[in-house]
């Protein structure tokens, strides 16, 4: 390690308790999307509490946040990323009190090594991941232009340097029917449900038409007001993924189909919406093997790739669609546990969970200040993005 590292490393060291204090209360007072009002103003007042001042509100995000580390003139631009929304119902089931505090604690760290670099550090606070897509819409607002590279960990059951994750869409339908009595006179009503079902059907038999990679799940919002009356409006939800944009676009027309054809099929009328959601990560092979020999190097070596990823989704992928980015994920706990779950919920806030925030934050740091000032390893990170090279080689 260099004088730098180790200073960056020192650093979070001596903040670590304040860091575990930020994540626990995080985790006690979980906010969902667009909500988290006092998460965010908990993060940023951690920052303060370092000398590091943060804008409030940026991008016409209430909940979002910008603070910089200015270094010398010149140099390109590192952001770390924060991420602080809760799961409804479940709190923070996805390790984000983790992951909100870990771009902090990386923030620490570089700060530290800034008076010697060229360039500058960026902290930006991303509300709403789990739906909102919160980073989609402050990279629409601005406020990643001029970032060279970007970062953030995840918390899991495994560390790896990177993991693909899954492009997806959402669909939104509505079926509009004729209501009339179910027992005296079926005749005359249209059911509104009998055509949500028969869409669910037809999305049961494409998934064996469907690559591996791909996945179409939805639920039933609105199914009917009572059983002795034919439905007159139902709607549903679904959303369609795949390992890449371009195969999800095309599952989503098919998906379309399947509605359309239960409308044809029952009479009802079909309206309906779609948004694009997340895009498909791109891992940056340099970037990722650089954060992985740091990882290692504190103690956490990554695990060997398996044989098969599970995959979800997350709005990183569009950050990492326009500019050099990893998201690696660091393991906090020994046994597997799916996240969005009480089990991952717990572990997010275990000693293990602390640790691996800990080193996550100090690697982050660590790969900044090498961003910062080794142009061999930027310049290879630059390349590695225009050619459209992922972290596969970093495995």
């Amino acid at each position: 390690m260099t004088a730098l590292h180790e200073r960056a490393i020192a650093a979070i060291d001596a903040a670590r308790e304040d860091l575990e204090a930020t994540s626990r209360s995080l985790h006690e007072n979980p906010e969902v999307a667009f909500e988290e009002h006092a998460s965010a103003g908990l993060l940023c007042a951690l920052l303060a509490r370092r000398g590091i001042s943060a804008e409030r509100s940026v991008g016409g995000l209430e909940t979002a946040f910008r603070a910089e580390l200015a270094g010398r003139s010149g140099g390109p631009t590192i952001a770390f990323l924060s991420e602080y929304d809760a799961l409804p119902g479940l709190g923070h089931a996805c390790g984000h009190n983790l992951i909100g505090v870990s771009a902090i604690a990386a923030a620490i760290g570089l700060s530290a090594a800034m008076p010697d670099l060229s360039g500058r550090g960026l902290v930006i606070g991303t509300p709403a991941e789990e739906g909102g897509g919160g980073k989609i819409l402050l990279l629409e607002a601005g406020v990643f232009d001029g970032v060279d590279a970007a970062m953030m960990f995840h918390p899991a059951s495994y560390t790896l340097v990177e993991r693909p994750s899954l492009a997806s869409f959402r669909l939104r339908v509505r079926y509009h029917g004729r209501p009339a009595h179910a027992a005296a006179a079926p005749d005359e009503g249209i059911n509104a449900l009998d055509a949500l079902v028969a869409m669910f059907v037809s999305v049961g038999l494409l998934r064996q038409q469907i690559r591996d990679d791909a996945r179409v799940h939805g639920i039933i919002t609105n199914g009917g007001a009572a059983a002795n009356i034919i439905p007159e409006l139902t709607e549903g939800v679904f959303t369609i993924r795949a390992a890449d944009d371009e195969y999800a676009r095309a599952l989503l027309d098919r998906v379309v189909g399947c509605a359309q054809g239960a409308a044809s099929a029952t009479g009802a009328r079909l309206e309906m919406e779609t948004k694009q959601g997340y895009s498909a990560m791109r891992n940056n092979g340099p970037m990722a093997t650089r954060f992985g020999q740091h990882l290692a190097a504190l103690g956490m070596p990554p695990d060997p790739p398996p044989s098969r990823y599970r995959m979800g989704s997350t709005d990183h992928g569009n950050v990492s669609q326009i500019i050099p980015a990893i998201h690696p994920y660091v393991s906090i706990s020994d046994r597997q546990i799916a996240a969005h779950t009480v089990e991952f919920r717990e572990a997010a806030i275990t000693r293990q969970g602390l640790d691996a925030m800990h080193a996550a934050a100090k690697a982050m740091a660590l790969l900044a200040i090498d961003l910062l000032s080794d142009g061999q390893l930027f310049d290879a990170a630059r390349a590695a993005f225009a050619n459209g090279a992922n972290a596969a080689s970093a495995r």
